[in-house]
């Protein structure tokens, strides 16, 4: 949250800037062994961008009236806009502190921004060729309404010529909704008078997962020439492969797994956060040792949810016990 220097809370911005931009430069990333991901053409570079903005000179705004600071918020969307045209990069997080560093270079009255951008997916689709076989259009693309990527960030001016410094970012891929059919468990758990939950020990699983994480060195997010940017698409695929892998007693049992298993493939990150929801199917009929099929139906809110945070210190210490 943007704050002045008092510790006051200032700020205001604009919401919902969507910006389509085509051929941006095309992202190309080391392949990895749960992964057929090796890059992104970038023909659509689609994001939706909040934008908030901060400054001392702006509290006159707030307790005055006095607009004489104030940047409109149109004039911000305009800005996102044009500078989304000018940025030579591959990635959301470039984009990001592209569009910031212009802004506060802009307008030097303005102290911090905070700004987010959920990517907006658009898969190639495969069209006949002439000759019965199918490829990828290079003009034809179909939107995606399923997990994305997204990423925040906040900059401020620091030091006597007040150059732009990120000084807080995280990287996201959110929505992820994924099913296991079998393979799962929940027992062993507190047992107790108010407990009424039966002890499972095979069941499908259903969660909604939302994976974050942050670099050691921003820069390697912001420049993807650096060799070391981890593609959102590369920490969904390791979240399938886990999954796949693991027989899990718990929720929490496979994120701690998600999470080492992210930390040790990408030794450039510092981090890695998980906010889970657990949308596990109802009953309706069972299984049995003779016939898989049973029927489920969707489960009655309340939801379960965790959250759960992994550093290079819990990888090292895993490593050092096994």
């Amino acid at each position: 949250m943007l704050k002045l220097r008092s510790g006051r809370t200032l700020y205001y911005g604009k919401g919902d800037v969507l910006t389509y931009r085509t051929y941006a430069a095309p992202l190309s990333v080391k392949p990895i062994p749960e992964s057929a991901f090796t890059g992104d053409t970038n023909v659509i570079f689609a994001h939706n961008l909040t934008f908030a903005v901060s400054g001392e000179t702006l509290l006159t705004s707030f307790s005055k009236g006095d607009n004489t600071q104030v940047v409109a918020t149109d004039s911000m969307k305009n800005f996102i806009l044009r500078q989304t045209a000018d940025f030579e990069g591959s990635t959301t997080e470039g984009l990001l502190a592209f569009i910031s560093k212009q802004f506060l270079s802009r307008y030097p009255h303005i102290d911090a921004i905070e700004l987010s951008a959920d990517r907006i997916p658009f898969h190639t689709l495969e069209v006949a060729d002439g000759s019965d076989g199918l490829v990828d259009s290079s003009l034809v693309y179909r939107r995606s309404h399923n997990d994305h990527a997204s990423a925040s960030m906040k900059l401020v001016r620091d030091g006597e010529e007040g150059a732009a410094v990120i000084v807080e970012h995280e990287c996201a891929i959110t929505d992820l909704q994924l099913i296991k059919v079998s393979g799962s468990s929940f027992f062993g758990f507190v047992r107790d008078e108010y407990t009424t939950l039966p002890e499972s020990y095979d069941r499908p699983l259903f969660i909604f997962l939302n994976i974050y994480w942050t670099y050691a060195d921003i820069e390697h997010a912001v420049d993807a020439g650096s060799g070391q940017y981890v593609a959102a698409e590369h920490i969904r695929d390791i979240t399938h492969n886990v999954f796949h892998e693991y027989k899990t007693p718990s929720i929490q049992f496979l994120i701690y797994q998600v999470g080492l298993r992210i930390l040790t493939r990408f030794p450039q990150l510092a981090e890695v956060r998980f906010e889970s929801n657990n949308r596990t199917w109802e009953t309706v009929v069972d299984h049995t040792e003779e016939d898989a099929a049973a029927v489920y139906t969707e489960p009655r809110p309340p939801f379960g949810f965790q959250g759960f945070t992994l550093t290079r210190e819990d990888l090292e210490n895993e490593e050092a016990s096994s």
